[in-house]
């Protein structure tokens, strides 16, 4: 187990910090938590792997495949990453 688990709003932060690293036009600040990131940021595929690499990078969380379905929101994704870094 982590011992230095981090909060849902860290997770949010890091999240909003890498679409912003991604998309440096797009203000993360101003999507809301249940919208799909994706289509507010107008991130293509590409640019979603990049976000999920740079979300890797920073907590050591992969995403796999599978669940991105489970991690459309910046919500949804900081609530998976929080649930993954307190295992």
């Amino acid at each position: 187990m982590n011992t230095t688990a981090r909060t849902l709003d860290d997770m949010i932060a890091v999240v909003r910090e890498a679409i912003e690293r991604v998309a440096p036009d797009v203000d993360a600040q101003a999507i809301p938590l249940a919208a799909e990131y994706r289509q507010e940021a107008e991130l293509d595929s590409m640019d979603f792997l990049a976000l999920l690499a740079a979300i890797e990078d920073r907590t050591g969380v992969a995403v796999p495949e599978l669940d991105y379905p489970d991690v459309m929101t910046i919500e949804a994704l900081a609530r998976y990453l929080v649930d993954r870094d307190s295992a």
